[in-house]
């Protein structure tokens, strides 16, 4: 059917290479997919893909868990993610990113954190493009409050979340200790949308480190999740406020 050979195929389906747009068509053909627009939207990825995403120059340092959720920025037409106990990742300052990992990941090599925080680093261009993802970021006040690498670092990132949230990508919501309801996201999440919805993806962290999830009804659960999230949060303008109050206290 693909007209080539198992290694080649097992390749593609880890991502190592890419797949062209004349097979996904016959794939397509194969499957009875007759959904236009997911086609197309898969064959618009595999004509941006056919040179390698500048997350690959990072394959064989860095597990797939972080190449994907670089992957999944960079395709995605809009995000959403809720944070209990840290800044999301991709609105980090490097001072705070550094003292993260010496807290989550203490005995993590001096090398290994410089290659993590330069990935992560490199994965905020996403918000420098000329049509950048709309980020909708909804934090807990817990983790405005965490003093990551002590009182200087944390101000300077509230000061830079701050910042992030003046452009035209970035929204910061905060979800505040008055909060009256229980909000399930005791974990990391992002959910990241695609061209087409059968494209939506949830990236999620966890104990035993990163999962992504595709199947229709668990996206479902998750949009409703962050949906409750967004309405117990304060508004845009008083989670800045709040972000300005306790960068004032440090």
């Amino acid at each position: 059917m693909l007209s080539t050979d198992q290694a080649k195929i097992s390749h593609i389906e880890a991502g190592r290479i890419g797949i062209s747009e004349e097979r996904i068509r016959r794939l397509a053909v194969f499957y009875a997919c007759d959904d236009r627009h997911l086609i197309e939207a898969l064959c618009t990825i595999a004509r941006e893909s056919r040179g390698q995403g500048w997350w690959d120059d990072y394959r064989g340092m860095l597990s797939p868990g972080f190449l994907n959720i670089a992957e999944l920025e960079h395709h995605a037409t809009y995000l959403r993610g809720v944070q209990a106990m840290n800044v999301p990742g991709v609105l980090q300052t490097e001072d705070y990113m550094r003292a993260i990992h010496r807290s989550y990941t203490p005995t993590l090599p001096a090398e290994e954190v410089d290659v993590r925080v330069e990935f992560r680093m490199k994965r905020r261009d996403i918000f420098e493009r000329d049509a950048p993802p709309p980020f909708q970021a909804i934090v807990h006040e817990a983790a405005l409050r965490m003093r990551f690498g002590g009182r200087k670092v944390a101000k300077g990132q509230l000061e830079y979340l701050l910042e992030a949230s003046e452009g035209p990508a970035v929204t910061v919501r905060v979800i505040p200790f008055t909060c009256e309801e229980f909000i399930e996201a005791t974990y990391p999440l992002l959910y990241a949308g695609g061209v087409v919805p059968q494209l939506d993806t949830v990236q999620m962290d966890g104990p035993v480190g990163g999962f992504l999830i595709t199947a229709a009804a668990q996206l479902k659960r998750f949009v409703g999740l962050l949906d409750i999230a967004e309405q117990v949060s304060l508004s845009e303008p008083e989670s800045r406020k709040l972000i300005h109050q306790i960068a004032r206290e440090l």
